[in-house]
């Protein structure tokens, strides 16, 4: 029986493997370019939605219903942090990402991005802390969005190399309906389908794109966003690329540049939910930037992760997008100058829906599995098989 198979959607390429075992921890997967077999690190988790690594070793694992936990020489430690503050945990709300400062050795810095409860509401926010003696203290909120919902609340975080913090902000959902342009997340006035770009203290840099401009939020980096699900710096370029929720169809890899409009809701290439009408009345408007990459179906899109890790070198500058729906992590090869994709190839396709996906201090590719249909979920590594 045929198995394991991938495509190389560019160049219209299929590849077909045998799967060496029934069993997922023994099974080799075959891709290109490297073969691999996926491990389980930790089990028992509920609804994990970020990983990130201290100096240490030690991996932090959020858990969307409010709680941190950490991943100590292959063990997870049995109690959670204490020091969260409460979440807003319903529907798309919860705990989001975990981000250690880049000096954490320093300064013990770690930032938790969150639905903050609003009375009934919530909005998307971060409070930085100190994570000593596996506790959190000083613990501060740094930023509150100003858009209030109970979805698309973004919420991942990335460094860029020179220490200034970015956060993503979704549209909380705000219908599209009658003048397209005058939905929120085409207004600067708000922080509906946003990135930010802040100091590590929360303050505003001088230098962003819409500082002295009137009636406009000096946080943002970029806008017309509808529910960002990946952001990540390239350690080489130090490009920001993201990717984005399209509604029915119409997800997207985008690269960030100041001050763009990125379209949504009055370009795209997804319709309205439970039919096939159209939300748009074209795909590309100047003035506002077009997708590097984009899905129809929707794969659902979730992390993202660029590797240049030493244990899959022939990898090394690829794009790998994470996938809810797709239950799939897609692997994006890029043009020599990181900026176009030439292929797309499938990888740990059937394992369920994948929330996050990163590189590892040792050069692994780890995910972090989640189902809604109560599924086992898990944080599990991907490791090349010669």
């Amino acid at each position: 029986m045929l198995r394991n198979v991938f495509k190389l959607v560019s160049t219209s390429l299929l590849l077909v493997g045998v799967a060496t075992s029934a069993s997922a921890q023994d099974k080799t997967y075959y891709a290109a370019h490297h073969n691999y077999r996926v491990t389980t690190v930790a089990d028992g988790l509920v609804h994990p939605w970020s990983m990130a690594w201290l100096p240490n070793g030690d991996m932090l694992v959020t858990e969307k219903p409010g709680r941190l936990r950490i991943i100590r020489d292959g063990q997870l430690l049995p109690e959670a942090v204490p020091g969260v503050p409460p979440v807003f945990y319903e529907g798309q709300g919860g705990l989001f990402e975990i981000l250690p400062h880049p000096d954490f050795e320093e300064n013990q810095w770690v930032y938790l991005s969150f639905a903050k409860p609003v009375g009934d509401n919530s909005t998307t926010a971060i409070i930085r802390a100190r994570l000593e003696n596996d506790r959190l203290t000083d613990v501060t909120e740094i930023f509150a969005a100003e858009a209030n919902g109970r979805s698309h609340y973004g919420g991942k975080m990335a460094f860029d190399s020179e220490g200034y913090l970015y956060l993503t902000a979704g549209d909380r959902q705000v219908p599209p309906s009658g003048d397209l342009a005058a939905h929120p997340a085409q207004d600067v006035s708000n922080h509906h389908g946003v990135i930010v770009r802040l100091h590590d203290d929360g303050r505003v840099p001088d230098d962003n794109p819409l500082v002295g401009q009137a009636g406009a939020m000096p946080e943002i980096w970029s806008y017309g966003h509808r529910s960002p699900q990946g952001l990540a710096v390239h350690p080489e370029t130090g490009d920001l690329w993201m990717t984005e929720h399209g509604p029915q169809g119409g997800d997207e890899l985008n690269l960030i540049t100041p001050g763009s409009n990125y379209g949504w809701p009055v370009v795209g290439y997804g319709v309205n939910y439970g039919s096939s009408a159209p939300i748009h009345e074209r795909q590309t408007v100047a003035g506002m930037e077009s997708p590097t990459r984009f899905w129809v179906p929707s794969i659902a899109v979730s992390g993202l992760m660029i590797y240049d890790g030493d244990k899959f070198p022939m990898w090394q500058g690829s794009i790998f997008v994470g996938a809810l729906v797709g239950e799939r992590i897609s692997r994006l090869e890029m043009a020599e100058d990181g900026r176009a994709v030439i292929r797309e190839e499938e990888l740990a396709y059937d394992m369920g829906r994948i929330r996050d996906v990163r590189q590892g201090p040792d050069g692994y590719i780890y995910a972090a599995i989640e189902d809604r249909a109560g599924a086992p979920t898990a944080v599990v590594r991907l490791e090349p098989v010669e």
